[in-house]
């Protein structure tokens, strides 16, 4: 299975990079970050965004998109309002038959990607379709809605799973509780 990886280009907002971190250790994601950052990596919000998953978390720091590209090379999915197509009409499958890596690409929350970047790879730009009362959606959703919608199409050995797993609660917790046990907060009111 090609491995699945998010790059942020010049993240702003430490609590998106946090709760992207998180996405990724779920989903088995590596994570790329380009400078500028508009924050550090030990900043207390981002790391709270984060929860206890910081330690699980493989990222990697870059100087500039030229950096990452020339130690990245695989399949690039630009997701930005200018794309022209939805990530509905990506095949991960096809595209990473090499086994390539594959690298979901956003860009900073005010800005976006450059647009000399965007240009010279418009064939591979996306948006995620909204209405019209909206510029985008928040940046750690998008980068939620693409983990899973490529993750649900290349995890074929059971990566990611569909039931809590059993190092957790286990997939039958539900149906195995003793429901007159639990205290106020978990019954329905």
């Amino acid at each position: 299975m090609a491995k699945i990886n998010v790059c942020l280009y010049h993240p702003e907002i430490p609590q998106n990079t946090g709760n992207i971190m998180r996405s990724c250790v779920g989903f088995n994601a590596s994570l790329h970050l380009i400078k500028p950052l508009g924050f550090t990596l030990d900043e207390k919000r981002m790391r709270r965004s984060c929860v206890d998953y910081f330690d699980y978390v493989d990222y990697h720091v870059y100087e500039d998109f030229n950096d990452f590209k020339e130690k990245n090379p695989g399949h690039y999915y630009f997701l930005t309002r200018y794309g022209h197509k939805s990530p509905s009409s990506i095949n991960f499958k096809e595209d990473t038959k090499d086994d390539m890596p594959i690298y979901l690409i956003f860009g900073a929350e005010s800005t976006g990607i450059a647009y000399d970047i965007l240009k010279d790879n418009l064939k591979d730009c996306y948006r995620i379709p909204t209405t019209d009362k909206i510029r985008s959606l928040n940046l750690s959703n998008c980068a939620a809605i693409m983990l899973f919608l490529a993750s649900e199409q290349l995890n074929t050995n059971g990566e990611v799973w569909a039931n809590e797993p059993d190092s957790m609660k286990g997939a039958n917790f539900i149906d195995e509780i003793d429901v007159s046990t639990l205290d106020y907060k978990h019954k329905e009111h």
